[in-house]
């Protein structure tokens, strides 16, 4: 093997090769020009001469053979044309040049008149060829040999004795054709593996890379193989793949094994290694533990899958040789072979596997489980896998059957399915369960019983609970949040049309979920009791008292449920949230006619609110919420009523800003007078709400004019004055036109005092009322004579005193 040697060096020597070449080359067209046998053949010895070296790599060797090559095509066209016009025979030829001095230039020589042998058809094409490719064996220095046999392939590739050939008949056959290339190919492999241990170690990776660089003159044999008519299917299965797997199997060569297996997969057809599946298969156990068998058989499985998808015909073929039994046979003998493959290379087979049968085989779930289990079964020595890329070679398996079948319900059937992602890492399992996520999502999958939605949590309860003492406060926030978004989107996704299955399905969601811990229930509760309430709508009017462990679907029966539910919310504590879902249930509770269900929910609201809920601007939410929830809500007695609104009056009152109260308390007027129920229309009681909200107004006023030395926004004024107006349209006979007036003459007063403050948007607002007034004056009829006594033009400021007086 080449030393080492520095890249000038060997610059160098090739340069000096070259010239020697074609210095002996333009000898050689002298001589050939005049027809001068005996000095062609001289001097095409010298320049072949050159070959000889030892001191180039094979990069820079191939650079010089490719020049002599040219010239050798150019000294056989001039072979060729002597022995046609017969100035010298063909053998004589053939005896002639056997006579150069070296061996190498000697046998180059002799191919080359040999090529010309076989095309004058004076003997037989297989008796040349065997003489050749014997010859040959004179050259055993690898790298000489190599290229040696390498151009007596290229030159005899169009004169083997194939079907059909010219070259065929009087006992030349293509069998004649096989054995030679052969044995051509077994030879050059010989040299090539030898190639490895030419020189000192210290050069092995070296060594490796050349001779990776010279795998295509060994591979160029396989696919002058494939290329011969005659290699049938039948001598593929009896003579060719037999003899080929031997020398590959035999040769014990790591880059061998390797890149000859993937040759063989690549340039023979399809149908061949199917229907000789067993024993192509049979040859991948046997090879060096360190080959990458798991790219090539991945390989060979890929072209498997594109034959079967190239044509619904072949599909039987298939299960008629068992293919998918023979491959996963294959896999586990190879896993078992080579106890060092690392898990990622096991599972790496397992993907292509299944890839195989999901495009092959996809109605047989069977087989996706058995490939499934397999993978288990390889990975039961191991907890939680820690290799990143084997980790992503699981995460493409579990993803595979979720793409192919577009349907998580399908996967749900797999019952080895969730066992595989047991072994995922705690953030790896997250991020499948967000796939399985977003496959329902994108594919609108429904799951629609209850037994598949405790398949699909424990699938996904990497999202919903935390994992081995992983802990909330370790995730991103982001993250987190977009994680536990998806889940609450998927529970929308979970329904069944019959009432009591879908009462199954949430109340598996719920046990689920709540084991979710604080910071996980806020985003998963709501779309939990939203779901329950579409179930309550579904079932409104029903009613029935619990009996028994198999509880009907009945409101009552999911109001227990939601209660539970939002009770968690309320002890992480979230009471904002958990007083936002009590009302939504209270006013669900009211649609079904349950005044028990509904009052009770509005206790919980109101407990929340006196107990939990302390910052002030969330008490001013949370109350305008009960105003507006009970408002809207009728089914209450009288009593129960009266309760609520004393309550929540109580609270308006007491909040902290005065501004806040003025509001709430202008507010709870609505709950006095509720147009579309005839029973709740308390005159009386909205006046003195909104008397109420003017005392609390005039009192922010006051402090504001005592604090800062003018006076504060009128702005609170003309909200009551707008209420006012509501209240008179809707016909509150304790509205009067004299009360609304009383009232704009107090807040122009207010606007235009000494120490009044310019103020534009309250301006704005009082000018746009004024306007609303006026407009329904003009438009005329009943409302327009209500409205005719009402002046909005105020030129007497001087009755200020008297109109604050009326509202005290």
């Amino acid at each position: 093997m080449l030393p080492e040697v520095g890249a000038e060096d060997e610059e160098k020597w090739l340069a000096e090769g070259i010239a020697g070449l074609q210095h002996n080359a333009f000898y050689m067209h002298r001589a050939l020009d005049s027809n001068n046998l005996k000095d062609a053949l001289k001097f095409s010895a010298q320049m072949l001469s050159e070959l000889r070296t030892s001191r180039l790599s094979p990069h820079k060797y191939y650079e010089m053979y490719m020049r002599a090559f040219d010239e050798l095509r150019k000294l056989e066209m001039f072979f060729r044309d002597e022995t046609a016009r017969g100035s010298c025979s063909v053998i004589a030829l053939y005896e002639l040049v056997q006579h150069a001095g070296n061996v190498l230039p000697r046998l180059y020589l002799l191919c080359t008149v040999g090529s010309v042998y076989i095309k004058s058809k004076e003997a037989p094409a297989k008796d040349v060829l065997k003489d050749l490719v014997e010859m040959c064996r004179g050259i055993q220095h690898p790298l000489r040999g190599l290229f040696l046999r390498s151009y007596l392939c290229q030159i005899s590739r169009d004169k083997l004795p194939d079907i059909g050939s010219e070259y065929e008949g009087d006992g030349d056959t293509v069998n004649d054709a096989v054995e030679f290339v052969l044995q051509n190919f077994i030879e050059m492999n010989k040299l090539w593996v030898r190639m490895q241990h030419q020189g000192p170690v210290r050069e092995k990776e070296k060594r490796e890379k050349e001779r990776s660089e010279l795998r295509d003159l060994v591979g160029k044999n396989l696919h002058v193989l494939s290329q011969i008519e005659g290699v049938d299917l039948e001598m593929y299965k009896e003579t060719v793949l037999p003899r080929v797997l031997e020398q590959v199997v035999n040769c014990k060569d790591e880059l061998a094994q390797y890149y000859l297996m993937d040759c063989l997969i690549q340039v023979f057809p399809d149908e061949y290694h199917l229907q000789t599946l067993e024993t192509l298969l049979s040859a991948f156990p046997q090879l060096q533990p360190t080959v990458d068998t798991k790219t090539v058989l991945s390989q060979l499985m890929e072209r498997l899958s594109n034959y079967a998808a190239s044509s619904a015909e072949v599909l039987p073929e298939f299960l008629q040789v068992e293919a998918f039994a023979k491959l996963s046979s294959a896999i586990g003998k190879v896993i078992e072979a080579q106890v060092d493959m690392p898990v990622v290379g096991a599972i790496t087979l397992y993907v292509s596997l299944l890839t195989f049968t999901l495009r092959v085989h996809p109605d047989r779930l069977d087989y996706v489980d058995q490939v499934l289990g397999a993978c288990v079964k390889k990975l039961s020595s191991k907890a939680k896998l820690e290799d990143s890329r084997a980790t992503k070679q699981i995460v493409a398996l579990l993803s595979a059957p979720l793409e192919k079948y577009k349907d998580i319900v399908t996967a749900l059937k797999l019952s080895n399915y969730p066992r595989v992602m047991d072994h995922l890492d705690n953030e790896t399992n997250k991020v499948m369960a967000v796939v399985i996520i977003q496959s329902i999502m994108k594919n609108t999958t429904c799951i629609e019983t209850a037994d598949r939605v405790e398949a699909l949590f424990e699938l996904i309860k990497g999202l919903i609970k935390d994992m081995d003492g992983t802990r909330d406060d370790e995730l991103d926030e982001e993250d987190f949040k977009e994680e536990q978004n998806s889940v609450a989107r998927l529970i929308h996704m979970l329904y069944n049309d019959d009432p009591d299955e879908m009462l199954k399905i949430i109340c598996t969601v719920q046990k689920h979920i709540l084991l979710g811990g604080p910071k996980r229930l806020p985003f998963t509760v709501p779309s939990l009791v939203f779901s329950a309430l579409k179930l309550v709508r579904r079932l409104q009017g029903q009613d029935g008292d619990l009996v028994g462990e198999e509880v009907p679907a009945t409101p009552k029966r999911i109001f227990q449920i939601l209660h539970q539910t939002i009770e968690a919310l309320s002890t992480i504590p979230s009471p904002e949230l958990a007083l936002r879902l009590f009302l939504q249930c209270a006013e669900a509770a009211n649609d079904c006619d349950l005044e028990p269900v509904a009052y009770e929910f509005f206790t919980q609201a109101f407990i929340l609110y006196e107990e939990e809920i302390a910052d002030s601007k969330a008490q001013v939410t949370a109350i305008h919420l009960i105003i507006g929830t009970l408002q809207r809500v009728n089914v209450f007695g009288v009593e129960n009523r009266d309760t609520l609104t004393h309550k929540t009056t109580g609270y308006s009152a007491k909040l902290l800003k005065k501004p806040d109260q003025c509001r709430a308390v202008y507010a709870c007027s609505h709950l006095f007078w509720v147009d579309d129920q005839d029973g709740i229309k308390d005159g009386e009681r909205v006046l003195l709400c909104l008397k109420r909200a003017l005392r609390i107004a005039n009192a922010v006023q006051q402090m504001a004019s005592a604090t800062r030395g003018g006076s504060g926004s009128v702005t609170l004024f003309i909200e009551i004055l707008n209420k006012y107006l509501y209240f008179f349209e809707k016909g509150n006979p304790q509205i009067t036109s004299s009360v609304i007036q009383g009232l704009i003459e107090l807040i122009v007063t207010e606007m235009q005092g000494e120490s009044a403050t310019s103020d534009p948007s309250a301006d704005a607002f009082f000018a746009s009322t004024l306007r609303y007034i006026q407009y329904q004056k003009q438009k005329g009829g009943s409302m327009g004579e209500k409205y005719e006594p009402i002046k909005e033009q105020i030129l007497l400021l001087g009755t200020s005193q008297s109109s604050r007086g009326t509202f005290q």
